[in-house]
């Protein structure tokens, strides 16, 4: 990477110091391609982009361009969950088996809405593992699987990161409400009534924009972050996706994962989250109701779950800040993180969002260190 990396895009002055810190990890070698954006009361204050789309670093990256964001899809797909939530038709305190009869088997009766939105449901994998990449792509045998797998502890006790069932369990409770896909209900619901270039299942004519992923370094046993196999988080990290170059496949890019396959760039995540963050409305567009937001910050997790490598808090639908992991100074704040390092922040108590894309992933399960002067400019310069 050459030493000095023009970075494009709007920056308010009083926000310039965002903007080197975000220069000074291209200038490190941290970055191929990336972008940050932050919004205050809705309206963008940072909005900036820089370096290249491909790992041979010839295709720059553009305003438009846009990135599988893995797990920081779940931001959008725990804002749909929030939506039939508002609407009074979809209860956390109802058992799934009400919208999803077949999912009362192997014991699940009681396992209820709010269990599956805060990964305390106990089905992160399946038994039926290992499985082909391609039963990704077959959300009926999925989901068909997911209803007869029994749950690996009792619902609500523990908490275990449901990395790819999270998108189908909340999926197809929505599917079975509305009529619609996730990614069809987030398309016209959300993404098109707010502008956001965020796709669940990306369509073809897009592919032209998108970033090529870039996998971070293989870990070994003795390495800091190696995840094993065997461990419930690798078993969950691995249904049935285990090597991050997927998402270079069209395949892949074109099914509806609404766990980890999303695809925008940190505008159009900001964009949406901003929306929650205003209290659920912007530009006229409602979403949901300060109420429902106020029951997303329930909390349903706190502490250090079974081979998960950091203690977490979580609400209903996402992450909530906590001492280990503070996600700015505020305590109203809903997150999450994907996986390599994409990041989706809503700040309730500053009317904040903000957010981070790239394509070269780093080996943290969640968040990112390039993230961390970033936040912290943006929040000294509030």
């Amino acid at each position: 990477m050459a030493d000095t990396i023009e970075i494009h895009g709007q920056c308010d002055q009083r926000f310039s110091s965002v903007k080197e810190a975000f220069a000074r990890n291209f200038e490190s070698d941290l970055e191929v391609g990336a972008s940050f954006t932050a919004t205050i009361d809705g309206k963008f204050v940072v909005d900036i982009w820089g370096g290249y789309a491909d790992e041979a670093q010839t295709r720059p990256w553009e305003k438009d361009t846009i990135v599988c964001v893995w797990s920081t899809t779940k931001v959008m797909t725990a804002i749909c969950a929030l939506m039939l939530i508002d609407r009074g038709l979809l209860d956390p305190d109802a058992p799934v088996a009400k919208y999803w009869p077949e999912f009362a088997q192997s014991g699940k009766e009681a396992v209820l809405v709010r269990h599956i939105l805060s990964h305390t449901a106990g089905l992160p994998a399946l038994d039926s593992m290992p499985l082909p990449e391609e039963t990704l792509y077959d959300w009926d045998r999925v989901v068909e699987l997911l209803a007869a797998q029994e749950p690996w502890w009792e619902p609500g006790r523990q908490w275990g990161y449901h990395a790819l069932t999270f998108g189908h369990l909340v999926g197809e409770v929505v599917r079975r409400i509305t009529g619609k896909t996730l990614g069809t209900f987030f398309r016209e619901e959300v993404a098109e009534p707010l502008g956001a270039d965020f796709h669940i299942g990306l369509p073809e004519e897009h592919e032209p924009r998108v970033a090529e992923i870039i996998p971070p370094p293989q870990l070994g046993p003795d390495d800091l972050g190696y995840i094993p196999p065997e461990s419930m988080l690798g078993r969950a990290m691995n249904f049935p996706v285990t090597s991050a170059l997927v998402a270079r496949e069209r395949p892949f890019r074109a099914a509806e994962n609404p766990a980890g396959n999303g695809h925008g760039n940190a505008r159009s995540v900001a964009r949406v989250a901003a929306a929650v963050a205003c209290g659920g409305e912007l530009d006229g567009v409602r979403l949901m109701g300060a109420p429902t937001i106020e029951k997303a910050l329930e909390e349903q997790y706190y502490g250090t779950p079974q081979s998960f490598p950091l203690p977490i808090r979580f609400g209903i639908g996402f992450g909530l800040t906590s001492k280990e992991m503070p996600m700015g100074p505020n305590p109203r704040v809903l997150w999450w993180a994907g996986w390599g390092g994409s990041l989706g922040i809503m700040d309730l108590d500053a009317r904040v969002s903000y957010s981070y894309a790239m394509n070269k992933m780093s080996n943290m399960p969640i968040g990112d260190p390039r993230t961390v002067p970033l936040v912290a400019a943006l929040y000294k310069a509030l």
